[in-house]
């Protein structure tokens, strides 16, 4: 329904409030969303208006009272970007649920040997259930693998780390010291290999190309499948099921 990590464009519609199922208000609903975010460490990327973005994650969140806290690299190009903008918008995914808020009253707090990002507790935010499109994270003792050649140097072969994946994508980390590659680009003979049992071959459209920390030394390349095989789509679908019910038996534990 929406793009990757792009701001759905929640404008009003002649009057209508078509997205007001979508809206969390409620203090409560919207601690136990943010608090999710945090103790999973989520990546969250922040959407400057100027077409800055940085990629964070939520580090504090004492409640409407006090700002919220994200992790900050000092040295990273757009975060200056951000904070005299002065806004952003927040996109974050929580498995098959994409959240979306308003962050404004952006400051750097500088300490030692460390860098916050503060923004004001959001008024509001959005929660879209993505269907079909399960997006879900590699866990800790699992490293999924990407293996294809360089678009533009042939010669060149990468294996790229897999972030998460979805029935209708992935997102792959390029590091820091390879050729970038731009949005649009079709990457051909692509193999992808989740884990022993599950290694299809595909070919990917890269969408969209989004900034991280520097401690990742890279960027985040966000994919979309082309036409799968039955048999890789089935494959593909079961390691999703799969690794969603891991996520919720540990969870329980």
């Amino acid at each position: 329904m929406f793009q990757d990590t792009q701001p759905a464009p929640l404008g009003s519609d002649g009057g209508l409030d078509r997205w007001a199922e979508f809206r969390v208000t409620h203090p409560r609903e919207m601690q136990s969303l943010l608090r999710q975010l945090r103790d999973g460490n989520v990546p969250v990327h922040l959407s400057g208006p100027d077409g800055s973005n940085f990629t964070s994650t939520l580090w504090s969140m004492d409640g409407p009272e006090a700002p919220l806290g994200l992790s900050a690299d000092d040295g990273h190009p757009q975060l200056q970007r951000l904070v005299d903008a002065d806004e952003a918008v927040a996109v974050a995914y929580l498995d098959s649920v994409k959240l979306q808020f308003d962050l404004h009253g952006l400051v750097v707090v500088r300490g030692r040997g460390s860098c916050v990002l503060q923004a004001d507790w959001p008024q509001e935010l959005y929660r879209f259930q993505r269907r079909g499109a399960f997006r879900v994270r590699p866990g800790d003792r699992v490293s999924p693998q990407a293996h294809l050649r360089h678009p533009s140097i042939p010669d060149m072969a990468l294996s790229l780390r897999v972030l998460d994946v979805s029935i209708g994508g992935c997102a792959l980390l390029l590091p820091h010291d390879v050729p970038p590659l731009q949005p649009g680009v079709r990457l051909g003979a692509v193999r992808i290999e989740l884990d022993a049992d599950t290694r299809f071959d595909v070919m990917l459209t890269l969408h969209h190309v989004t900034a991280m920390q520097q401690s990742e030394r890279g960027v985040r390349l966000g994919c979309e499948w082309g036409p799968l095989a039955g048999v890789a789509e089935r494959a593909l679908q079961r390691w999703i099921d799969q690794t969603q019910k891991r996520r919720r038996l540990l969870t329980l534990e």
